[in-house]
């Protein structure tokens, strides 16, 4: 059910009645906001905004009802990579700032200190528009009730997207002479979310229900490059490892080939970092091949359960490896001092996507030598004229994303000479200005990998695990325990 009769009215009026005209952007001021003193890196990257930005709080919503505003909500995460461009075309934008502060309370929320406020509003969001995702843009009225939500918006109308030039005055014309449509449209989203909020347990699991879950998972499955449905793939592991759950007690052989020829794909394509390992967050295409570059905790931890699983099932030494360079990623790059994991790695590196990663032929071709360059090359699919495009990219040189061809036979000769190229490669790589890393961290995600260090520790017989899991157990214990 999507529900949108105040965002109709209000996106009509953007288009026909609206005009706001554009002042160029200043440089950022210097003062802070009331983000200053939060320990949220998504909140601090955006604590010298011209936007004068309040944490979640009683502050913020005393102040909407003392002055009668909307609170303008925005949700999002350090790592978000169209938080990032939301941010600087229009959070760090005067105008638009002037316009939040005179006619908002404007709330930032990082999604992965207040999961449950984020849950909340995405499905507010999902229900007045039939989609979500981060930014996640709220406006509500002083009692947090919401009536009108969307994601990303850019400064200025542009591309059949409605600007924040366009609809902060759109909005805050509503408020001030259509109270009647916006409490309309209060009320039926609150009628909505009551009714879809589960009243009553439902009914029990049944060997029918598994059946249903299962054929719902063939009809969706690309057999030919492994996933589930079209472009967006997310690796989505808790998916596979209820595949293979489903695969021990019916004995379909159809489930656990949906789930080898997957994380097979995964491990092959353009999302897996051939170099220092680890997955990232989504593919943008069907093939696995041009990911979306942020590498999420929680994605590395689950997938190491299901490589894991599957190395149990098949005894494939192929899983069992690939479980292995995931935990040394973590160790090495995402493992605080003291034991703890942290959150993520930005996709973003100068101001570009997947700068980090990507490499030209020239390049790689001047760091190899003569005996493995061409080789290596032609493995990993390195092009002349590459294999991946940033819009958003200032380079003009056409770049590639090593991967491997899914299906492709390679022996140890060829192993052995990905695996020194690797070291060369990655020691280059390292010298280059690394994605920013969001060092907090958090009990779920950390309970999730600790889970999948103790978990490789038993299957792979390596004490080594059992060490780094108890270290991060007992980091938690100590420094993220009410009771202390």
């Amino acid at each position: 059910m999507i529900i949108k009769p105040i965002q109709a009215l209000l996106l009509t009026a953007v288009i026909t009645s609206c005009s706001t005209s554009e002042q160029p952007a200043s440089d950022k001021k210097a003062t802070m906001n009331h983000l200053q003193n939060e320990q949220s890196p998504y909140l601090l990257q955006h604590a010298d905004n011209p936007v004068d930005w309040y944490p979640w709080g009683a502050e913020a919503f005393d102040q909407a009802q003392r002055l009668n505003r909307p609170i303008f909500l925005s949700i999002g995460y350090s790592t978000c990579h169209w938080c990032h461009v939301m941010e600087h075309e229009s959070f760090e934008d005067e105008t638009v700032a002037k316009l939040l502060n005179e006619n908002f309370v404007a709330i930032k929320v990082d999604r992965e200190e207040l999961p449950e406020i984020d849950h909340l509003y995405m499905t507010v969001c999902q229900t007045m528009t039939g989609s979500g995702g981060w930014p996640l843009t709220i406006i509500m009225t002083p009692d947090k009730e919401p009536f009108f939500a969307g994601t990303y918006f850019p400064r200025s109308a542009r591309f059949g997207r409605t600007g924040m030039l366009e609809l902060l005055p759109a909005i805050s014309d509503a408020w001030n002479n259509r109270q009647v449509d916006i409490q309309k449209s209060v009320a039926q989203i609150k009628n909505h979310l009551t009714q879809i909020i589960p009243q009553k347990l439902g009914t029990a699991l049944t060997p029918e229900i598994h059946d249903q879950t299962m054929e719902f998972f063939r009809n969706r499955f690309d057999e030919k490059l492994g996933g589930f449905g079209s472009a967006p793939k997310f690796p989505s592991p808790h998916n596979l490892l209820y595949l293979m759950r489903y695969y021990h007690f019916s004995n379909d052989s159809a489930a656990l080939a949906m789930v080898e020829k997957t994380l097979q794909a995964i491990r092959y394509g353009g999302i897996y970092d051939h170099l220092g390992f680890g997955v990232h967050r989504y593919s943008t295409d069907s093939k696995w091949l041009v990911p979306h570059f942020e590498k999420m905790l929680y994605d590395q931890a689950m997938l190491t359960l299901a490589y894991l699983e599957i190395y149990q099932i098949t005894g494939n030494q192929f899983y069992a490896e690939t479980a292995r360079e995931i935990l040394a990623y973590v160790t090495r790059d995402m493992t605080d001092q003291n034991g703890g994991f942290y959150s993520a790695e930005d996709a973003d590196s100068e101001g570009e996507e997947g700068k980090f990663y990507v490499w030209t032929r020239s390049e790689i071709i001047d760091i190899l030598g003569v005996e493995s360059r061409s080789k290596f090359c032609q493995l990993l699919n390195i092009k002349t004229d590459g294999n991946f495009r940033n819009e958003g990219g200032e380079s003009e040189s056409p770049v590639n994303i090593p991967h491997l061809t899914l299906g492709a036979n390679i022996g140890k000769d060829d192993l052995h000479l990905i695996a020194n190229a690797r070291s060369q490669l990655l020691a280059v790589r390292n010298q280059r200005i690394r994605p920013f890393k969001d060092d907090k961290i958090l009990t779920d995600w950390n309970g999730l990998m600790i889970a999948a260090f103790a978990k490789a520790a038993v299957i792979l017989a390596d004490p080594q695990y059992v060490k780094i899991a108890a270290t991060a157990a007992g980091f938690i214990k100590a420094n993220l325990n009410k009771s202390n």
